[in-house]
């Protein structure tokens, strides 16, 4: 470091690592509702990272202070970028769980059949086989979706 200039404070470096393992941790559950907030922690962690990257100072306009004291206008921006995106996503896995809760009754995400294949095969020390085609999207075990139950609506069934 130069002399004279700040570095990020301990805090800010543990803030960072505690919302990174956050994140993370979250991330590898099952439900959609955590996966969602783990997506918005990182999101946070990631801002708190890039905002590390920045010289602090003035503001950065033209006239205000000396060209040494402005703060880096760059990390700002990334900032602002990272906000948009962390914001699309989170809209997006919000979507999927509410849209997952209204089919299914639960945000829990399902094991994929052909994942299951692939345990049981390394379980047994098999080879994994390619899949060659050839029998069309309805003959395929692994293309067909098991029927989800129906969530009753008001003014189906009887009376």
């Amino acid at each position: 470091m130069r002399p004279g200039v700040e570095g990020p404070t301990l805090v800010l470096v543990v803030a960072v690592g505690v919302l990174f393992g956050c994140g993370v941790v979250l991330l590898l559950e099952r439900s959609l509702t955590r996966i969602l907030l783990g997506v918005i922690l990182l999101g946070n962690g990631v801002n708190a990272l890039i905002l590390m990257g920045g010289r602090a100072g003035a503001a950065p306009v033209v006239g205000v202070a000396p060209a040494g004291r402005l703060s880096d206008a760059l990390p700002q921006a990334m900032i602002l970028t990272a906000i948009v995106i962390t914001f699309g996503l989170t809209a997006f896995l919000l979507a999927v769980s509410y849209r997952s809760w209204y089919l299914t009754g639960d945000d829990e995400v399902p094991d994929d059949i052909e994942d299951r294949q692939v345990r049981r095969a390394a379980e047994r020390n098999e080879p994994a086989t390619a899949d060659l085609g050839g029998e069309g999207a309805d003959a395929d075990p692994e293309q067909v979706d098991p029927q989800l139950p129906r969530r009753l609506r008001p003014g189906d069934g009887p009376g």
